[in-house]
């Protein structure tokens, strides 16, 4: 089984292959320049390790929330690769993604990630029985809802922690905040994910996969 994988709804572009049992991982901070670099650079990993496009049996993208236009051309390439080969696509969430980078068994695992307008993509996660489970929907919230919604023992984790990090750590009791080591999606973590759905048989396809977005109102485009 062969996987392609990206999530280029941050800064930083992260890119993934699954080759029969092998992970690979790629990543290099893209931000404008993401439009530039994308198709480039799965070139050149697939071909680092002896494959063409058509050799991918399914293709993965992170589905945000985060950047709009991250999330449009990340998708965009992916449907576009998906099409032309007839494989499917398996969507996840960039939070999911995320969460995994944090390898904490016995607390609850918050994902932030920084939207802007002083505001937080946020959800929550926590390990049952050996597997990461989420324990709350994906928001769009301020500092102040977040700390009221996850008030006590929280490990939180994303690149809102470099603009309210110490907040955090003042309003949430006995929170553990992680550096900016976990603050990016990681390629084997999104790989994994996607393992599991491919196992589950969840699949999309470019018809159907749709980006997370939790900005609806500046998201739709109005007709009149």
């Amino acid at each position: 089984m062969k996987i392609l994988g990206i999530d280029t709804t941050t800064a930083r572009l992260c890119l993934g292959l699954y080759v029969d049992g092998k992970f690979y991982e790629y990543s290099l901070q893209v931000g404008r320049s993401l439009s530039a670099l994308l198709v480039p650079a799965i070139q050149r990993v697939i071909r680092a390790v002896g494959l063409k496009i058509a050799d991918i049996d399914y293709f993965a993208c992170g589905l945000g929330p985060g950047s709009f236009t991250g999330m449009r051309i990340g998708l965009a390439t992916i449907k576009g690769l998906s099409v032309v080969k007839n494989k499917p696509v398996i969507g996840i969430s960039t939070l999911d993604i995320l969460a995994k980078n944090a390898q904490v068994k016995d607390r609850l695992i918050v994902t932030a990630l920084d939207a802007r307008r002083s505001l937080i993509y946020c959800s929550s996660y926590k390990y049952e029985q050996g597997s990461l489970k989420r324990k709350s929907a994906y928001s769009l919230l301020s500092l102040d809802e977040l700390v009221k919604k996850f008030p006590a023992k929280a490990v939180v984790l994303g690149d809102a922690v470099a603009l309210y990090g110490d907040a955090l750590l003042t309003r949430i009791k006995n929170a553990t905040v992680l550096d900016k080591d976990y603050w990016s999606p990681q390629a084997h973590n999104l790989m994994e994910l996607a393992l599991a759905k491919i196992k589950a048989k969840q699949f999309s396809s470019a018809l159907t996969i749709k980006p997370i977005y939790l900005y609806p109102k500046e998201c739709q485009i109005k007709t009149r």
